[in-house]
């Protein structure tokens, strides 16, 4: 008889369970919950556990789910404990979303979990363990930037470095892209340090780095960097961990930096004996050198070599680079290396958007060479986005090379196409959306649905605008609304005062910004004194400039910002409210500090000064533009209420709409001219992976705009379509008309737009002063100012920014939303010279009489005991015994 494995298979009918039937019921029965509804590729990357694997895991194709059901099916396998598996994310809500989903998979068995959270919290607990081998305290205090920036300017003064040339936060910035990179002081660059200080960068670096010590601190970057001397220095620490973690998961790995790259490399490789080399791969070598050091060894380069993208030998370049840190570092590369551990990177290199802030997209390209041998498992099924969405976001994003290829699917309805709308400018832009954006209220479609997704966040400015005109809630994520940004109330403080001298609350803001020497001290005094004699603060300081209440220094700057109040308030009767403004923003300051800021976000504020300026021009006057933006402020819905959601592309990433609007779509303004100018080729392609993120974040409808005319650095400019458009499939895509109803329709072709009628808005004023207002614009719009613009601008001709290579969407968004270059970004002033004001402020009466009399024996705080020899209304001039004679306000002294 034939033994049944023996058996030959011909003539064996195929058999599969019936559906519904026993057999199949009883297999679903036998499988575990957690794997219930996932599709094969995704149950590929849950139940592949051995070995180094890479999920490429497109937009909406349940990412999060690969990885939560992965740590559950390694905790129900009994592979590893709770305490044996390593997840790190990027952010805290990622690892709370995780936990969460664990604890309904598994109930309690999440609890055990200590090393589920981001790449900063696992590095600062790892480093608070071992802190006395880095030269810290296990109590060590971790820096906030501001806390950061403040230690840096005391180098800067011990050193003698001008701080306003080399401002402390440029350095902060320096130093933390070095510390992404994982250098330590002795590794950057010589270069690299020259850019600060005449050279003194590298210096600083260093010493800063020692006072850290000195104060048992460390700031965000040291987390990870010295996580990495750790375990470069201390090879048995390095193989305790080793040995702990028995699984790696690492979520959104096409966003990590060198630095978090280099920690994961060295903890994923298999535990070397006592002796043994370590051994890691130099990142950004494409053949992937090894290097080697005994475990005695303290130098192992911690650093990504620079490539070239546009180089056709860059192979080879990095290769040696690779084999010159090789010897330079004396090391040997071993035979063979021990084999990785069980890592399982999950990311979306078509999602990689973060290259500004450090992200290194190579980090995901070249996993198989990291990781030999390594599965890639592609998740391509897509459960978000309708056909023609999908159809045309795989179209563009095919346009990249550096990408390691796959297509989104769906086996949803093909749905609406994409569509493509040009207007006449970006006013027309705005008012186009918001009709559509009614029109789906109209038809049943909820607010919290309906997103728009802006490149710039001077581009919100226009949106806010309408939506309070329609009447729409809205809200701004990712960062504050335009008009309650740090900038833009700082400058329309100093524009309520003009308007409305008792405004306290906007000259308190304003009354050292930019710094001027008046402090709490200062500020308190003129709240003293105008609650005792029930006046405005401004007139308080009227008061106390006259006395010797305050030192000389901060004496005269009150008393200069007094004058220039004065002096505002007189050209608001002759000069436009935007050329007020520009005055305004120029004289006090505020603009300078700004440029002198080396901040990523300096660039972004100024731009949206600017903006702010140019929003002025659609009012008559100061007091109706004030009046539209208490109006605005006012509408602030809770976080539940229906609203429609506005923010840039980069905080868009991981959210999804069923509706979205994506305008802005012009060359110079998507893809960014300063992306472009700064990265080259390689900045293309991330403008491009944006623009896939965009469209993959709508579900049902995605709607593109461009504008024929926009707004570039305050100068009216004609734009280009954006080259994306033109890579876009054109089966999937829809040309439709702007419903703006004033840029591509009417008769004529063209109606009217801004350049040809300024819409009144506010009240109005008839007096004489605003007449002259009126005529003096008048007199500019004649003259050509500006190319046409109404009622004062930016020259571009004559603005510093037009030296400065950029455009006005050189903003890179993330909490603050921009990045760019500070520098250059005034207010021009267009046919006027110089303003000399020749005079002396003169106090004016509060028509109060002091209650003090001649000879009248007094007390003040400040200057003691002392007699009133002469009274001017409620100032006293008091020979006080020991401060000598004073002029004082009589609020601040009692009798004697």
């Amino acid at each position: 008889m034939t033994e049944p494995n023996k058996l030959t298979p011909q003539g064996v009918p195929d058999h599969q369970p019936a559906a519904g039937g026993i057999a199949a019921r009883a297999r679903a029965a036998a499988t575990p919950q957690y794997l219930a509804g996932l599709n094969p590729e995704q149950r590929e990357a849950v139940e592949t556990l051995d070995g180094p694997v890479l999920v490429l895991a497109g937009a909406g194709t349940g990412k999060t789910r690969v990885l939560t059901c992965r740590i559950a099916h390694i905790l129900s396998m009994g592979r590893a404990r709770p305490g044996e598996i390593l997840s790190v994310t990027f952010t805290n809500k990622a690892a709370r979303e995780m936990k969460l989903r664990l604890g309904q998979m598994l109930g309690q068995a999440v609890e055990g979990m200590p090393w589920l959270g981001t790449f900063h919290s696992i590095g600062g607990r790892i480093l608070r363990s071992h802190a006395e081998l880095v030269q810290l305290k296990s109590n060590f205090t971790v820096l906030d930037v501001d806390d950061q920036v403040r230690l840096l300017k005391q180098l800067l003064q011990a050193d003698n470095i001008d701080d306003k040339r080399w401002p402390a936060r440029m350095l902060a910035g320096l130093i933390d892209g070095w510390k992404n990179r994982g250098l330590t002081p002795s590794q950057v660059p010589p270069g690299e340090a020259a850019v600060f200080g005449n050279g003194r960068g590298g210096k600083l670096y260093a010493l800063y780095q020692e006072r850290l010590k000195i104060l048992n601190a460390a700031d965000f970057g040291d987390l990870l960097l010295e996580n990495i001397r750790l375990f470069r220095e201390h090879p048995d620490v390095l193989r305790q961990y080793q040995n702990r973690f028995k699984f790696i998961l690492v979520d959104e790995y096409q966003d990590t930096n060198v630095a978090q790259y280099l920690w994961l490399r060295l903890l994923s490789q298999a535990p070397s004996k006592p002796g043994a080399p370590l051994s890691f791969i130099i990142p950004g070598a494409v053949d992937a050198p090894v290097i080697s050091a005994r475990a005695d060894s303290s130098v192992i380069p911690g650093h990504r070599e620079a490539m070239n993208p546009e180089s056709e030998d860059e192979g080879q370049s990095a290769r040696d680079s690779g084999s010159a840190l090789s010897a330079q570092a004396g090391m040997t590369s071993p035979q063979s290396q021990s084999p990785p551990k069980n890592i399982c990177c999950v990311g979306d290199d078509d999602q990689s958007i973060y290259g500004w802030r450090g992200a290194e997209v190579d980090n995901i390209l070249r996993f198989d060479h990291d990781f030999p041998g390594a599965k890639v498992i592609r998740l391509e099924r897509n459960y978000r986005s309708t056909g023609h969405i999908l159809a045309a976001a795989s179209h563009l994003i095919a346009h990249n090379e550096g990408r390691l290829g796959k297509t989104l699917r769906t086996e949803d309805v093909d749905g609406e196409k994409v569509t493509v709308t040009g207007s006449w400018d970006s006013e027309e832009e705005a008012r186009a959306i918001g009709e559509e954006i009614e029109e789906l209220q109209r038809a049943g479609h909820k607010l919290n649905d309906i997103a728009i997704l802006v490149r710039a966040s001077f581009q919100m400015r226009e949106f806010e605008d309408r939506f309070v005109t329609l009447g729409l809630p809205y809200r701004v994520i990712g960062g504050p609304r335009f008009y309650e940004r740090a900038e833009i109330r700082d400058a329309l403080a100093y524009l309520r005062v003009i308007n409305s001298p008792a405004d306290d609350l906007a000259f308190e803001r304003i009354v050292n910004v930019p710094k001027r020497g008046l402090g709490d001290a200062t500020v308190q005094m003129l709240h003293d004194h105008a609650r005792k004699r029930r006046i405005p603060l401004s007139e308080a300081a009227r008061a106390v400039v006259e006395t010797d209440e305050l030192k000389p220094k901060a004496r005269g700057s009150l008393r200069d910002l007094i004058i220039s109040f004065d002096r505002w308030r007189a050209q608001r009767e002759v000069t436009s409210h935007t050329e007020l403004a520009e005055i305004v923003l120029d004289e006090s300051g505020y603009t300078e500090m700004w440029q002198k800021d080396r901040s990523a976000d300096a660039a972004g504020r100024l731009e949206n000064l600017k903006e702010l300026v140019r929003s002025m021009e659609e009012f008559e006057n100061l007091q109706g533009f004030l009046e539209h933006i208490s109006l605005v402020m006012d509408r602030d819905g809770g976080a539940e209420d229906d609203a429609v959601s506005l923010m840039t592309l980069h905080s868009a990433k991981g959210l999804e709409f069923d509706n979205v609007f994506l305008p802005g779509w012009e060359e110079g303004l998507f893809p960014s001219q300063r992306t472009l100018d700064e990265q080259g080729r390689a900045g293309l392609e991330e403008e491009r992976r944006l623009a896939h993120v965009g469209l993959t974040r709508a579900r049902r409808r995605a709607k593109l705009y461009f504008a024929t005319n926009r707004r570039i650095h305050g100068t009216w400019s004609t734009t280009i379509p954006s080259r994306f458009l033109d890579e876009l499939p054109a089966p999937n895509v829809e040309i439709t008309e702007s419903k703006g109803g004033s840029g591509w329709g009417g008769s004529s072709g063209y109606g009217p737009s801004r350049f040809d009628n300024m819409e009144s808005f506010g009240s109005s004023y008839s007096t004489p002063g605003w007449q002259r207002a009126q005529a003096n614009r008048a007199r500019n719009q004649n003259g050509g100012r500006g190319g046409g613009q109404a009622g004062g601008g930016f020259n571009e001709s004559q603005s510093p920014f037009s030296g400065s290579r950029g455009d006005a969407s050189g903003s890179r968004s993330d909490a603050s939303g921009s990045r760019g270059d500070a520098h250059g970004s005034g207010f021009p002033r267009n046919k006027r010279g110089p303003m000399t004001i020749e005079g002396e402020l003169i106090a004016k009466s509060t028509g109060t009489t002091s209650e003090f009399s001649l000879s009248d024996r007094v007390f003040h705080q400040k200057f003691g005991y002392g007699q009133v020899v002469k009274i001017d209304g409620n100032k006293l001039t008091i020979a006080f015994e020991k401060a000598g004679e004073k002029k004082v306000v009589d609020s601040f002294v009692q009798r004697a």
